[in-house]
């Protein structure tokens, strides 16, 4: 997602994507340490979009 999806999202809707991001990125490196993970890519597309989120919730809170 761009920085601006995540600005236009209220503050539950962000929180819920922050669990449904955080939730993905676990079950992405559970894949990758057993050998089933085919694009490891996605584990750095997931981190960044954490970190984008991250971001954007301290921007708003502070």
């Amino acid at each position: 997602m761009k920085v601006n999806d995540f600005r236009e999202m209220d503050a539950t809707a962000r929180q819920k994507e922050m669990n449904d991001m955080l939730r993905e990125q676990f079950n992405l490196r559970m894949q990758n340490a057993s050998g089933q993970l085919s694009n490891t890519a996605n584990l750095a597309k997931v981190r960044r979009n954490i970190a984008r989120l991250r971001t954007v919730m301290n921007e708003k809170s502070g």
